[in-house]
């Protein structure tokens, strides 16, 4: 008996490995066969690249350096996919997305290059370059005992100088107005704050204002600072001002729809090929739940910035007023390589609550046609016109019934036309060349002192009126080559105003300053001014169906609403 299990057991590890190596064979058959090959088609191809690459560097006529190749191809690769998935390198990455983390390391400066010359515009108020006495309209001529002028002076260099990491110091030199020396700064970096929120402010005694430029980290804890100060004014009313808002991150929007939203109002989900279907919805706690609200977009509202105006509208919570938003409606992951470059590859798409995808059209590997969709909208009449706009993809009903279009932004419920009636040709060309922004510093620069004691838009531009500030442009704009012409002078004379006078009143004030003045005279402000005032700032079915087919769209609504799920809003993405 003994010797039977002992025969057994010298033979049970080939039996065992048998039956391992059969178990492979047929699970390679049949994932093979069932999977269609699909990794061996990838393996295959990156194989092909990796080899492809290694034949190059082996046998090319000339030394080729196979890293740059790399980092040339990645932008290629993606743009065959969609026009929104992007490479973006090991050294830019890093800064990729200071606007929307709320802050960065640096100097805290604001700055523009003029004549090879970094100027100074702005100092951050409580910033490291302030404590040490650095100025608004000082000019750097070195960096850490470089002097640092002419043509090597960029933007992105600029940047790369001044930027560091937090406590590291750099050595700034300044040439000061009426000063023949150069001063020199030590300046320790330090956490400057960046938000999001440019203007907070009363347009009327019941109406608040506030304008988002992007959604970031700070965005939703700024908006409440803005709600807080509006309410301590007494508003009863909001205008959020989504107007040149290209996105952020998808929570952000989220939280801030949820402060008007009653509980439970699906606000967005999003869907993939790989992605399961995720729901975000209201929980009842917002604050301002009954407050009247209106909306602001235009043809730059893109991405996050969408997806609050969509969850607005489909609710039915406010009315939306401008000009068709941007159409992105794609959800994109960034994905981390080993040497700190990333990708940011489009996984999913967003869904408004009606069920629409609002990604307008686009053609894989084209990415030029899509980037000239504004100006083929322009050509076509749609910043003009709302008969031009042809909304051609399918019907969807918001929680009430309205109809509603997918494929291609958010359509406001109230169109505001762009007014270029004042536009000329020599308007035009002087701000392209960019003479108006050269003499508009050149003046705040020669008279800052002057302008120094005016604490408001509204007694800056009384006082830059009387000084005739415009016919001494027009004189400037000549002494650079721009030849006076009268009748396009008489014709643009309000947009030269508004653009000199804006333009001062931001190198001397503040951001706020700078919206509330732009503001004063704005078409879809006062449209939405007249929508408050009117008590009609929730969309009513009658006004777009009419009666004959409201039942019909109720019902449709009704069913709808009856497919939303009931997952809470508490995942994010980067939008």
């Amino acid at each position: 008996m003994s010797n039977n299990i002992n025969r057994r057991n010298r033979w049970m590890p080939l039996i065992i490995a048998v039956s391992v190596i059969v178990g492979i064979i047929i699970g390679t058959f049949f994932a093979a066969r069932f999977s269609g090959n699909r990794l061996n088609i990838i393996n295959t191809s990156s194989n092909k690249l990796n080899d492809l690459l290694h034949i190059i560097d082996d046998q090319y006529v000339d030394t080729v350096d196979i890293a740059n190749i790399v980092e040339q191809s990645m932008p290629k690769i993606l743009e065959e996919l969609d026009p929104h998935s992007s490479y973006i390198s090991a050294k830019d990455a890093k800064t990729s997305n200071d606007d929307l983390k709320g802050s960065f390391s640096g100097v805290g400066i604001q700055f523009v290059i003029r004549e090879d010359t970094v100027r100074i515009t702005n100092i951050i108020k409580g910033g490291p370059s302030e404590k040490v006495g650095i100025l608004a309209g000082d000019k750097i001529v070195s960096v850490d005992s470089e002097p640092y002028v002419g043509k090597v002076v960029t933007n992105e260099e600029t940047l790369h100088r001044l930027k560091g990491e937090k406590g590291t110091t750099v050595k700034i030199g300044i040439l000061r107005h009426g000063q023949d020396k150069p001063i020199s700064f030590t300046v320790v970096r330090g956490d400057i704050p960046l938000k999001s929120i440019d203007a907070t402010y009363m347009i009327n005694k019941e109406l608040g204002y506030v304008k988002i430029k992007n959604f970031g980290e700070t965005t939703y804890p700024e908006l409440l600072t803005s709600l807080a100060e509006l309410e301590a004014e007494g508003f009863r009313g909001l205008v959020v001002d989504l107007r040149g808002n290209g996105g952020g991150y998808l929570s952000a929007a989220i939280q801030m729809v949820n402060e008007f939203l009653p509980k439970n109002r699906l606000i967005v989900y999003t869907q993939g090929r790989r992605a399961r279907r995720e729901e975000y919805r209201s929980d009842g706690r917002g604050s301002y739940q009954q407050l009247p609200l209106i909306v602001l977009t235009d043809e730059t509202t893109a991405s996050a910035a969408e997806i609050f105006s969509g969850a607005i509208q489909d609710n039915d919570r406010g009315i939306i007023v401008g000009r068709r938003s941007f159409g992105k409606g794609l959800v994109q992951q960034p994905i981390e390589f080993s040497d700190g470059s990333l990708i940011h590859l489009t996984i999913a798409r967003y869904y408004t609550p009606s069920g629409r995808c609002i990604q307008k059209p686009y053609v894989k590997g084209q990415p030029q046609e899509y980037e000239m969709d504004l100006i083929t909208r322009y050509e076509r009449g749609e910043f003009f016109s709302q008969d031009s706009i042809h909304q051609t993809g399918e019907k969807y009903y918001t929680s009430i019934g309205r109809i509603v279009y997918g494929g291609g932004g958010i359509m406001p419920d109230c169109f505001v036309a762009e007014d270029t009636t004042a536009l000329t040709p020599y308007y035009t060309e002087c701000v392209t060349k960019g003479i108006v922004a050269q003499y508009c510093f050149e003046y705040t620069d020669n008279n800052r002192e002057r302008l120094q004691p005016f604490t408001n838009a509204a007694e800056l531009e009384k006082y830059l009126r009387r000084q005739g500030v415009v016919d001494k442009f027009i004189r400037y704009a000549d002494s650079k080559g721009i030849a006076r012409r009268n009748n396009m002078i008489l014709k643009s004379q309000h947009l030269f105003e508004q653009a000199i006078y804006g333009s001062i009143i931001y190198n001397m004030l503040d951001m706020n300053d700078y919206v509330q003045y732009l503001n004063h005279d704005d078409a879809t402000i006062d449209k939405a001014v007249e929508i408050f005032k009117t008590g009609k700032t929730r969309p009513t079915l009658d006004e777009q169906t009419g009666n004959s087919d409201a039942d019909k769209a109720k019902k449709k609504a009704a069913h709808y609403r009856g497919t939303f799920g009931t997952k809470p809003a508490t995942y994010s993405l980067t939008a």
